[in-house]
C-alpha cells in the first residue's frame, strides 16, 4: 500500500470500512518494527495507555466481556510512530497519475499469478460465480490487485496498528473523524476476535467457550499499515459484515483461505449490488471528450442515465441497447475522469462512462484509479466488459453476436486456460 493513488482523496480512509485497503504493495519494515516500542516519548506512550485502557472498559461493560480478558490480550500493545507517516496525504506537490497506477498493477508479475490462481481454484470459483453472478474474473482482479494472491498482505501487527492510527493520529484537518474511524475498527477488531475465540456475544460477564490463546492470536495477525487482514485486505468490519466461511471448516481465515476469501469478494459485491451479465463501464466517443469533462465532478454517484450521455454524444445508441451489448437507457451512469501527465507534464486525462457494477467497485476501495484497474485487470484475464460495443459506431464484426454481452459469463471448463493479456 505503499503507493495508493486514491482519486477521491479526500474520503480515501472511508475505504477502510468498506472493504480492501492495501491495493497497493505493502511496505516492508523491520520484523521488530511491529513489537518495539517507538513511542516518540513517554508522555505519548501514557496518553496511548490510558485511551486504550478507557476503549477496552467500554466494549467490555457494552457487550458483557469480563475485562481481564481484553487487557490481558492488549497487554503488549504497541504504538508505531512509522504508520503515522504511512497515512499521510501526498505532498502538495503530487500529481495523479493514472497511467502509472495502471502500470504498477496490470503488469506481467500479478498477470501470470491470477493465471496461476485461477487454474488452482477454478472449480470453486465457477462455483462461487454461478451462486453470486460475480465473475471470476473480477474477484481474481480484485485478490491480486490487493495483495498478488496473498503474496504481500502486511507485517504490523493488526491490534498495533488500529491502536496507534484509533489514539495516535497524525496531525492533520481530518484527525477526529479518522481517530474514529479506526476506533471504531478497533471495536470490530476485538468483537471479531471475541468469537473466533469461541466467546460468544453479548458475553453476559462470562468467557466460557473462550479459548484465550486463540483470541490473542486474532489480536496479533499481520495486516496492512491501515488494518486490513488477508488475501481480498478486509477490515475487520468487512470480516464481520461479509467474510463467508467458503470452504466450510467452521472458521472464517482470510489469510490461508482460498476459498475464505473468493466466497468473501463474492460475497461483498454481490451485497453491494453487482449487476450479473452486465457492464462495467463504456468508453467516451472521441467527439464528445468536452461534454465529458462538463459532467465529471468526481462525485461517486450515478448521476446521469445513459439516454442522456447518448443525447450529448458522449455514447452510442448500441450503448444504451441490452441487445448490441449495452445497459437500458434509463439506467444510470457517472463520468469517471483519469489524470495523468503526458511525456512533457502536460496534464491529460481520459474519461470513461462508468455503470452500476464501476461505482460496486468504488464500494470495494474508494478510487476512480482503482476500481478502472479491477476491471482492466479482470479484461487481461478475458473478461468481456464493453468490447462488444465499439467506442465509435462501425459496423458490426462477424465473429461477435449481437446477444453475446447479455448472456452471463460462460464458464471456463478447460483444465487449462490461457486468458489473454493485454
Amino acid at each position: 500500500m505503499n503507493f495508493r493513488v486514491s482519486y477521491l482523496a479526500s474520503t480515501l480512509f472511508i475505504t477502510l470500512l468498506l472493504g480492501a485497503c492495501s491495493s497497493t504493495p505493502t511496505q516492508q519494515v523491520s520484523p521488530t518494527e511491529t513489537i518495539v516500542n517507538q513511542s516518540e516519548d513517554a508522555a505519548t506512550e501514557a496518553r496511548f495507555s490510558q485511551n486504550l485502557n478507557q476503549l477496552i472498559a467500554q466494549i467490555a461493560q457494552a457487550q458483557g466481556i469480563p475485562q481481564a480478558s481484553l487487557e490481558s490480550g492488549f497487554s503488549d500493545a504497541k504504538t508505531i510512530p512509522s504508520i503515522r507517516k504511512l497515512v499521510l496525504p501526498p505532498s502538495g506537490t503530487f500529481k495523479k497519475n493514472w497511467v502509472a497506477y495502471r502500470k504498477r498493477f496490470i503488469e506481467p508479475v500479478r498477470l501470470k499469478a491470477g493465471k496461476a490462481f485461477w487454474e488452482q481454484n477454478q472449480a470453486y470459483l465457477t462455483k462461487v460465480e454461478q451462486e453470486s453472478g460475480v465473475p471470476a474474473e473480477i474477484i481474481v482482479s480484485i485478490i491480486g490487485i490487493e495483495t498478488i494472491y496473498g503474496r504481500q498482505t502486511g507485517n504490523f501487527r493488526v491490534k498495533d496498528v488500529l491502536s496507534t492510527l484509533a489514539f495516535s493520529y497524525p496531525d492533520t484537518p481530518n484527525k477526529a473523524s479518522r481517530e474514529q474511524l479506526f476506533k471504531d475498527q478497533l471495536k470490530e477488531l476485538i468483537l471479531m476476535c471475541w468469537t473466533e475465540g469461541g466467546g460468544s456475544l453479548p458475553a453476559n460477564n462470562s468467557k466460557q467457550g473462550l479459548n484465550q490463546t486463540r483470541f490473542n492470536a486474532c489480536l496479533n495477525q499481520n495486516s496492512s499499515y491501515a488494518g486490513a487482514i488477508g488475501l481480498p485486505q478486509f477490515m475487520p468490519s468487512s470480516i464481520r459484515s461479509f467474510a463467508v466461511d467458503g470452504d466450510g471448516d467452521g472458521h472464517i481465515d482470510l489469510k490461508q483461505s482460498p476459498k475464505d476469501a473468493i466466497a468473501s469478494v463474492a460475497n461483498f459485491m454481490r451485497k453491494h449490488g453487482w449487476q450479473p451479465g452486465m457492464p462495467i463501464y463504456f468508453p467516451v466517443q472521441e467527439g464528445a471528450i468536452s461534454e465529458a469533462r462538463a459532467l465529471a465532478d468526481g462525485e461517486p454517484q450515478l448521476k446521469y442515465s445513459v439516454q442522456e450521455l447518448i443525447a450529448k454524444g458522449i455514447l452510442t445508441k448500441e450503448q444504451g441497447d441490452l441487445q448490441s451489448g449495452g445497459v437500458e437507457p434509463q439506467s444510470k451512469a457517472l463520468i469517471v475522469d483519469l489524470p495523468y501527465p503526458d511525456k512533457d507534464g502536460n496534464d491529460q486525462v481520459r474519461y470513461v462512462v462508468g455503470l452500476n457494477n464501476f461505482l460496486t467497485i468504488v464500494q470495494y476501495n474508494r478510487s476512480y484509479f482503482y476500481a478502472q484497474s479491477v476491471a482492466e485487470f479482470a479484461e487481461a484475464l478475458g473478461y468481456k466488459n464493453q468490447s462488444v460495443v465499439p467506442a465509435a459506431p462501425t459496423k458490426a464484426k462477424p465473429e461477435v453476436k449481437s446477444g453475446e454481452a447479455v448472456k452471463s459469463k460462460p464458464k471456463k471448463t478447460a483444465s487449462k486456460k490461457k486468458p489473454k493479456q493485454t
